[in-house]
């Protein structure tokens, strides 16, 4: 077991760590690792990282305060950065460097954070394998012939094999929290608001959320601690003081458990029962009436904000583009060539959904099914916190999900209802099968981040699985 971001960060701070060998050593390990892992889509330059050092140094040395001096950070390729590329997984923004960083970026950098490089994602972050990416495809460390999750598949696996601290994620319908669960790593979708979006290439709007990653819980409240907050720059954000009862219990609706198969359940109800041993009130007897309407009601209304953001691509803007020719002709040579197939799946059904004729029966319907939902969760988290499986299945071989849409939208039957609610929800590791990560998703009310992070805190007190690294 390798030591944590914490203790590492204790250590640049007594001066017991040389930071330029540290972040060096994370570039090696990028460099014999990453050609078959693939969690990376650019690496920023040596040059550009010394310097990112010395001003560091400078910084420590003038005594200002940063939360993370020195820890080596990844960041999903759809996350807004003026010094590296930012694709968003897809041909059509290949070798498009922003203007701006994201407010996210901008507060890693002011805290000392060091951005190591662009992570790996499904395209436009439509997919739960990253296995739709335009720069290939990601393997899960924990075993190279299967899929680490996704659309956050890359963040996940630069931390499963060690390549980094800390990680940033987006997470529209599970996109921290399944990736965590498949890679033993942790996932935390925050309260929608809490943190800023500007700066996010956006999926659907309403129901995505930049998202904080580690390898353990304690090491994640030091990342949540740096992008957490309110941004001018975004109108969704919420200026937020919440603080919420410290005293927690558990519920199990057995429908977020029952459909998971075999070792998912057992792994997660004996965890569950060490959990009622350290003193920890738990409900079995919870019924989640809803959750048959949880996967419709996400999918048409996530295809049908894709439909709209991704409307702005037509190779005018953009670096790609089709000059000489008419602006229907360039726009549709575009949208043909550069997006992906699963993009353009997504677009033409998230048309379908906002039709004339067929609105009402579906984007309508998804928005009043969406209502039902959170109404359901919010009544049931202002007593609980909702405990489920992440996943539904074992973490699936490459190609075995990706030719069946219905398979592969059904890993997300759990991880959906916390975006469709807008609530917090943590992924941990529960446990293994078969060398094979298990993790376990605690949904909390709005704004209840600190109470999930105080009952992970002490999961992984319980089951020792924190700080894992595959190989290891």
């Amino acid at each position: 077991m390798k030591e944590t971001a914490v203790s590492i960060l204790e250590n640049i701070r007594k001066g017991s760590l040389e930071m330029e060998d540290y972040v060096f050593k994370k570039l090696e390990l990028i460099r014999k690792k990453d050609n078959i892992i693939n969690a990376y889509i650019s690496i920023d330059s040596e040059d550009f990282i010394l310097d990112r050092i010395s001003e560091i140094k400078r910084n420590i040395a003038s005594d200002k305060k940063m939360k993370i001096p020195g820890l080596v950070v990844s960041i999903k390729d759809n996350i807004s950065t003026n010094f590296l590329p930012t694709t968003a997984g897809s041909k059509i923004l290949e070798n498009y460097i922003p203007p701006y960083n994201a407010t996210v970026v901008e507060k890693i950098l002011e805290e000392g954070g060091i951005i190591i490089g662009k992570t790996n994602l499904d395209e436009f972050a439509m997919g739960s394998t990253t296995e739709f990416s335009a720069y290939g495809l990601t393997r899960n460390p924990w075993d190279i012939t299967r899929v680490p999750g996704g659309s956050s598949g890359g963040s996940a696996a630069s931390l499963a094999y060690g390549s980094c601290d800390l990680s940033l994620g987006s997470d529209t319908g599970g996109s921290v929290r399944l990736p965590a669960s498949y890679t033993a790593t942790v996932g935390l979708k925050p309260t929608y608001g809490t943190v800023s979006r500007y700066g996010l290439i956006p999926y659907a709007n309403s129901l995505e959320q930049i998202s904080p990653m580690a390898r353990s819980v304690k090491d994640l409240a030091l990342i949540w601690d740096v992008i957490k907050g309110y941004d001018e720059k975004d109108a969704t954000s919420v200026n937020n003081n919440y603080k919420s009862n410290s005293k927690f219990k558990i519920c199990i609706p057995k429908e977020f458990i029952e459909d998971s198969e075999p070792p998912i359940r057992s792994t997660i109800y004996k965890l569950l029962e060490k959990i009622e041993n350290e003193g920890v009130a738990i409900e079995y007897e919870n019924k989640f009436e809803n959750l048959k309407y949880a996967l419709p009601a996400y999918y048409t209304i996530a295809f049908a904000e894709a439909a709209s953001n991704l409307a702005r691509y037509d190779g005018k803007l953009y670096p790609i583009s089709s000059e000489g020719l008419s602006y229907k002709e360039m726009s549709e040579n575009t949208r043909r060539y550069y997006f992906g197939f699963e993009v353009k799946k997504r677009i033409l059904m998230g048309v379908l959904a906002l039709s004339e004729g067929f609105i009402n029966d579906y984007y309508i319907a998804a928005t009043k099914g969406r209502r039902i939902i959170r109404d359901e969760i919010l009544n049931m988290t202002k007593n609980c916190i909702v405990a489920s499986s992440v996943s539904p299945i074992l973490p699936p071989k490459i190609g075995e999900r990706i030719k069946d849409p219905l398979k592969l939208y059904a890993m997300d039957i759990y991880t959906v209802v916390a975006n469709l609610a807008g609530v917090p929800a943590l992924a941990m590791p529960a446990g293994f099968y078969n060398n094979l990560p298990i993790g376990i998703q605690f949904m909390a009310g709005p704004f209840e981040e600190e109470k999930l992070i105080s009952l992970g805190s002490l999961v992984e007190e319980i089951t020792g699985l924190y700080n894992l690294i595959a190989g290891d």
